[in-house]
């Protein structure tokens, strides 16, 4: 049974460890005409806590303060209010969301605009260290469901920061913990992000691992079964640390798990942002039964631990349902497991959006509208080839083309796009697959990832005789793709005569935009930046770390693309067998900004670091 943690706006039960009276009337504050500017209550200077109701902000008098407010404060202009009233007569809502919706105003600054209009003050959730013992005091399903983080104990009193305070939710909270209430506001999306963050799902692991090792240990002195092949039921401990750390992953953005045994420890490690992070140190004992549950998690064979093992599994994470690929595969010191977590929520990017200079997207636009020949998708593992495959396939797709897929998994599913999925117990493989396919009469084909001599093979040929092939290449550039093609075996005048172009990539990890200042880089990366090319820059900026970041100095990432595109003087390299030199030579000399350039310009535009670049690019 898959570990679910649902608010009760998502489930509709009450919350369970709130009091039966917990149950404010939480009227944001900005539905409070009645109330003083500072939130509290006139109700005739008794200090406590009243409940007011009265007519919202949406339809009140304080709509046109606040408005006026905004505009007064050069934040938004007449017409901005004006269409932002218009919209809210239509959808409904609040004005501050109104305006943000639209792209108006920022989260950041509806929150200081909200802030100065009602006299509170400002949370900065991305700079502030959020004390463990406030937390203790608030449960993490209360917070969840009224969006209230707890900072901090100040004196007899505790602040906590919310997206929209009401002398209901004060009350509420006040009676819960049993002291006074002093609310700031925050942007909604950072209170998410800090509940995420600061009540972890695993912070109950050392308890299930105590528990772990008591049951194991009465079992090892009454059976002779080993550890982790016991049958465990749904609330075992075992089942519960894999489901929490499934769900802290999901929190944290990790696109990987790893799960790796090693002397005396099981380490348990996140991939954020392209970097692997150790979160957990598990005693070893637990590892089999890790491993295992999440075998039969995947429908994997949980008897068989010297032979690698592939799988996969769906599961519900926080009301989301999530899809992760299992692999396994036997170490020196026990069996190893990595898990690549694949939302199906998130949104498959538009070519537009991936982040490609314009001249480059209009170039790789125009080569993928072809009626036929290959367009190869270059790069290593985790360097965003299948969201540019998919982003291709939704630009190209149109109801009179037959498009048809074969992937290993198949990671997004298209309504108007024929995908196969392969299988190698039913025969089904990349080249299996590939066949049947041409027997379809497809128009357009993508093929997963060219991992062998067969496929490759029936790739080309595909794409010779009157189809458009897209596809993935574990290579490190465009231009090594080509010569990987030749070590197959390929014949060079038939990869001259069926590629169109190579695009090659990389991510890069974006510097955090709450923690991001200028800064002098070491003598030995202004000599790179140089040897790239780099123009001589005003000033260049990184991350110093904050909450938001986890103290790396980088938050989400970008792609950075070379195209090389197959001109004849190229194809006349490929066929006289030219070095990687020359046809890289030779298409820059025609005009292809290689990798590392592209990089350096971001490096430019002070979207990533010097650093980084050299990181993920040191030599292309």
């Amino acid at each position: 049974m898959a570990f679910v943690r649902k608010n009760r706006k998502e489930t509709g039960a009450p919350v369970a460890t709130a009091p039966p009276n917990l149950k404010p009337d939480v009227a944001s504050i900005s539905d409070l005409s009645a109330s003083t500017p500072n939130g509290h209550s006139s109700n005739g200077g008794s200090g406590a806590p009243a409940v007011v109701m009265a007519p919202r902000l949406d339809n009140g008098p304080l709509t046109t303060r606040l408005g006026e407010q905004l505009i007064g404060s050069r934040l938004i202009t007449q017409e901005q209010l004006d269409a932002a009233l218009a919209d809210q007569e239509k959808s409904g809502g609040r004005l501050g969301e109104v305006l943000v919706r639209q792209g108006v105003l920022t989260e950041q600054a509806l929150a200081h605009a909200l802030a100065a209009f009602f006299g509170f003050d400002v949370a900065n959730l991305r700079r502030d260290n959020v004390d463990p013992a406030s937390l203790v005091l608030v449960p993490e399903n209360v917070a969840r469901e009224y969006m209230a983080v707890p900072i901090r104990m100040n004196g007899e009193a505790l602040e906590v920061a919310v997206a929209e305070p009401s002398e209901g939710l004060r009350a509420a909270l006040s009676e819960l913990v049993g002291r006074p209430i002093q609310l700031r506001i925050a942007p909604l999306s950072d209170i998410r992000w800090a509940i995420d963050s600061h009540y972890q799902a695993i912070g109950t692991v050392g308890k299930l691992v105590q528990a772990f090792e008591s049951v194991e240990g009465s079992r090892r002195r009454t059976t002779d079964v080993p550890v982790g092949e016991a049958p465990v039921g749904d609330d075992a401990p075992v089942v519960q640390v894999v489901d929490r750390i499934l769900t802290q992953a999901m929190r944290d953005r990790a696109s990987d798990v790893h799960i790796e045994p090693s002397e005396g420890v099981v380490r348990v490690r996140y991939r954020i942002d392209g970097a692997l992070k150790e979160i957990l140190t598990l005693p070893a004992a637990i590892g089999p039964g890790l491993v295992s549950r999440i075998k039969i998690m995947a429908n994997m064979n949980i008897v068989e631990r010297r032979r690698p093992q592939d799988g996969q599994l769906t599961i519900n994470i926080d009301g989301t349902e999530v899809d992760v690929r299992v692999a396994t595969a036997a170490t020196i010191m026990g069996e190893s497991c990595v898990m690549r977590i694949l939302d199906k929520t998130r949104s498959v990017l538009r070519l537009n959006d991936l982040g490609m200079p314009k001249d480059t997207h209009l170039a790789y636009s125009k080569m993928v509208r072809s009626p036929f020949g290959m367009v190869i998708c270059a790069g290593p593992t985790g360097s965003g080839k299948t969201t540019t495959l998919y982003a291709t396939l939704s630009e190209v797709s149109n109801p009179t083309l037959n498009v048809m897929t074969i992937e290993d998994p198949v990671e997004y599913v298209f309504p108007s796009i024929n995908q196969i999925q392969t299988n190698e117990q039913a025969g089904i493989t990349f080249a299996t697959g590939l066949k049947s396919i041409l027997r379809q009469d497809p128009d357009v084909i993508l093929v997963g990832e060219i991992r062998d001599v067969e496929t490759t093979r029936v790739a080309v040929q595909s794409a010779l005789t009157g189809h458009f092939v897209v596809s993935s290449l574990h290579a490190t550039d465009s231009v090594s793709a080509l010569h990987r093609f030749l070590d197959m075996g390929i014949e060079s005048f038939l990869i001259a005569s069926s590629v169109l172009g190579v695009v090659g990539q990389r991510l890069l990890r974006r510097i955090c935009p709450s923690c991001k200042t200028s800064y002098t880089p070491s003598p030995e990366e202004m000599d790179f930046y140089h040897d790239s090319g780099g123009a001589q820059s005003e000033g260049f900026f990184t991350g110093t770390g904050c909450n938001f970041c986890s103290h790396t100095g980088y938050n989400d990432r970008i792609g950075v693309y070379e195209l090389l595109i197959m001109s004849p003087e190229l194809r006349r390299l490929v066929v006289g067998w030219a070095t990687q030199e020359e046809l890289r030579s030779m298409a820059v000399r025609q005009g292809m900004r290689t990798m590392r350039q592209e990089a350096i310009g971001l490096v430019d535009q002070g979207i990533t670091t010097i650093e980084e670049v050299i990181r993920s690019m040191y030599t292309l």
